[in-house]
């Protein structure tokens, strides 16, 4: 609760004294155009849940702001469901329509993601950009290797030095990106985007949970996760590697049974339900291995296991209607505590040090570091006491939600601050 108090404070008492220039009030008489470069990918939920949580904390906090998205990848339906949330919204990749933007945010991610296409924005167009929401690790951190990314080496740090803020998402990034000088005139903490994820279809996620006997509020998802994404399986230009799929063996049972241990808790404690869904494309089968099958038959039965991948809306809608979630994933989590959801995460090296961000919003004990042996059993006591007191569980994700959005009223009035709006 300290940290969480020390990451509030300065930002509210600082944005009304940065005297940032007013970039675009009264230019050409005209609203501001904001930029958001986001979408890195649609195998994942999370990865799609970014842009539609910052799109709504644009339109909440910056109601007249035009907005343009400028995606990596928005197939496989997602531009539709972009589209029927933010009937407003303007997709292109069109660099004109991109560079007639005043402001480029560049959106949540593991690093700087499209640290190239910032480079261009800062050299072709001379306008200011943000960064919102990230992680950082330093440079040649062993984690960094896993993303393919050099991490915060002097072509990254160029261009947060030019960045209008930067808002990383957990402590330990924050930590590193000040550690290393950063000379950006604002550098703090600032939730992950897909936290304003309010994207919904209650229609399909009402027709799956009554088609598998799933009642609102009698049930828990819980969500897999290998070491590595074996993207080699969806991603047709992903080769497949040896050492990944290696290490997500070695590991595979060790970061799973916990899970089941927990599944198996609450059903035979609470009468609950668990639906077993996935994160990303690859995950379907990674749940049924190891989450479903192993069970024994008695609480097996109480146990669906979704066969098909979903996007973010349908995801939002179900887990609006548990009783929490239990992941081995990051951003499900998010997208339910976002939407006052309880949420337990496990997380682990390989996922950067994003996870650690639960301590950061109040949650620290709702997560457990796999790669620490003592706590993995106590995974399934948690897990249970959650399921077990839904009240009091309600209770404590409202209480994480609502610091969040404080936090996001804080980021957004620094880029209004920017905007000169």
């Amino acid at each position: 609760m300290k940290r969480r108090c020390l990451l509030q404070g300065s930002l509210a008492a600082a944005a009304t004294a940065w005297g940032f220039p007013a970039i675009v009030s009264g230019a050409a008489g005209r609203a501001p155009r904001i930029v958001l470069r986001s979408s890195w990918q649609t195998v994942n939920i999370g990865d799609i849940g970014h842009t539609p949580g910052v799109l709504a904390l644009l339109e909440k906090h910056i109601p007249e702001a035009e907005l343009v998205l400028w995606p990596m990848d928005v197939r496989n339906g997602v531009e539709e469901m972009l589209q029927q949330r933010f009937p407003k919204l303007t997709i292109t990749k069109d660099p004109a329509v991109v560079r007639g933007c005043d402001f480029l945010l560049h959106g949540s991610g593991p690093y700087l993601t499209a640290q190239k296409d910032v480079s261009e924005w800062r050299r072709e167009t001379g306008k200011p950009y943000g960064v919102y929401g990230i992680t950082m690790a330093a440079a040649g951190d062993p984690g960094m290797k896993v993303m393919r990314n050099n991490g915060l080496d002097a072509a990254c740090k160029a261009e947060l030095d030019q960045a209008s803020f930067v808002f990383l998402r957990d402590s330990i990034s924050l930590k590193v990106v000040k550690d290393a000088g950063v000379q950006s005139p604002v550098i703090e903490f600032g939730p992950d985007g897909a936290f304003g994820a309010d994207i919904r279809d209650d229609a399909k996620a009402k027709t799956f949970l009554e088609a598998h006997g799933l009642e609102e509020g009698r049930f828990v998802c819980v969500l897999p996760n290998l070491r590595n994404a074996p993207y080699w399986k969806v991603k047709p230009n992903y080769a497949f590697n040896e050492e990944k799929h290696r290490r997500n063996e070695e590991m595979k049972e060790h970061d799973h049974a916990p899970l089941r241990d927990a599944m198996t808790a609450i059903i035979k404690k609470t009468g609950m339900k668990v639906l077993v869904c996935p994160e990303d494309s690859t995950q379907m089968e990674t749940g049924k291995e190891l989450l479903v099958d192993p069970l024994p038959a008695d609480v097996k039965k109480q146990v669906v296991w979704r066969e098909q991948f979903w996007l973010t809306n349908e995801a939002i809608s179900t887990y609006v209607r548990s009783a929490g979630l239990i992941s081995n994933e990051m951003h499900s989590p998010i997208m339910a505590v976002g939407n006052g959801i309880p949420a337990i995460v496990c997380r682990f090296v390989e996922q950067t040090t994003k996870g650690f961000m639960w301590r950061d919003i109040g949650l620290g004990d709702w997560l457990f570091d796999l790669d620490v042996p003592q706590e993995l059993s106590a995974v399934a006591p948690t897990a249970l006491a959650m399921a077990s007191d839904p009240a009091k569980a309600k209770a404590k994700a409202a209480q994480a939600q609502a610091f969040v959005q404080q936090r996001q009223k804080d980021t957004m009035g620094v880029l209004r601050k920017v905007l000169g709006v």
